[in-house]
């Protein structure tokens, strides 16, 4: 019976851990954490703590998004293109 009992006590230790790393799964849904800077509105969305992407509201004009532009911490807007095309008209039927 005292063997039984360790080798139930044994077999529960041993698989601990694994269901403790089974409750740390990444999540698909993002972190939003929202805080006010002066007369903006910002919300910061994170993926696992990666933060990707940022939203500012000012008080009087339209939101935007700052995305990340390479690796390091550097932002763009995406509403505004690195890359202008011009929209001319060559010709006219």
């Amino acid at each position: 019976m005292r063997a039984l009992n360790r080798l139930l006590l044994a077999s529960l230790l041993a698989f601990a851990p694994v269901a403790t790393f089974a409750a740390d799964e990444p999540s698909a849904e993002p972190d939003i954490t929202i805080r006010q800077e002066g007369d903006k509105t910002i919300q910061e969305y994170r993926v696992n703590g990666f933060l990707y992407a940022i939203k500012v509201t000012p008080k009087n004009g339209k939101p935007y998004f700052l995305v990340r532009a390479d690796g390091d911490s550097n932002y763009i807007r995406s509403d505004n293109p690195d890359m202008l095309i011009p929209a001319w008209e060559i010709f006219s039927w």
